[in-house]
Order: structure tokens, then sequence, then C-alpha cells
């Protein structure tokens, strides 16, 4: 079995992917309320920074800063699936989850672009401000940037 190495920096930015085990299925988007809920309850204990989020049908993309001093992205994962999956009554996640270390100003802005502009790369809109479920609409209004699609947006 592979061992995972994952990298505990503290309170660095990271990008994380997470997926559902079965990903043909809509579970994250058909129980948004509940996966918001999930995150509310855990990061109001267990604060961080949301720089960028999106919630698909089959997976999420979320790029956090953590508190000075604090290295346990691990903990606030776990316990946003278990709360989300006893919510909805079942087991839906993959075990493991892809996270990188943001290491500079570029590499954040590649990341955040990437996750607001990934409904567009799946065929799920064809206008970023057209998917409810991510944080482009705040990232947009709070920032008041005009942002455009880079010519490569794959990571």
């Amino acid at each position: 079995m592979p061992r995972y190495r994952r990298r505990y920096g503290e309170g660095g930015t990271f990008a994380f992917t997470v997926c559902l085990a079965d990903r043909r299925q809509t579970t994250l988007t058909d129980h948004i309320g509940p996966l918001r809920g999930a995150f509310a309850r855990v990061l109001d204990k267990r604060p961080v920074r949301t720089e960028a989020i999106c919630i698909l049908p089959d997976h999420l993309h979320a790029v956090w800063t953590l508190p000075d001093h604090d290295t346990d992205y691990a903990t606030r994962w776990r316990l946003i699936k278990r709360a989300f999956s006893a919510t909805i009554g079942a087991s839906v996640w993959q075990k493991r989850y892809w996270e990188h270390t943001i290491r500079s100003d570029n590499d954040l802005t590649n990341h955040v672009n990437y996750v607001h502009f990934n409904p567009v790369k799946h065929g799920l809109v064809t206008d970023m401000d057209d998917w409810p479920d991510s944080s482009w609409h705040r990232w947009k209004r709070v920032a008041g940037r005009n942002w455009q699609a880079p010519e490569d947006v794959r990571m």
C-alpha cells in the first residue's frame, strides 16, 4: 500500500480537491444545504480563511489559509466529510483527497482561477457567473476583479 505524505505547514495556504467515491453521482449539489451546514459547523470551531471554493456534483475544490500556528487541515476535512455523511445518511467520500501547498502569489492566483473556472471546464456552464455553488460571486464582488479565463487552466 502506498504511503501518502502530507505537508503540514503552520498557517500555510493549501489547495484541495475532495471527491465522491462514485464520481457518477451528483450528491454534493443534490445536497448542497447539508454540505454547507457541515462546512459551517466544522469551520466555526476550526476556522480557516477560504480563499476560493467551488462545489461540483461529484467533487469540490477549495483553497484555504490556515491560522498561524495551525497545521491541521486533515482533521477539518475528516470532520466535514463525517458531518455531511451523517446528515445525508450515507458514506459517499473517497478516503483520500488531493492537496497542494501554495508557494507564491502566482501559484495562489492560478489555483483560485482554476477553482472558479472548474464548472466551465467540466461543461456544467459556459460562464462562471452561472454556477451558483462557488465563491466566484463573492470573490468578484468583494475584490472587484475583472477576471478573464486564462489560456491554460489545467492543473
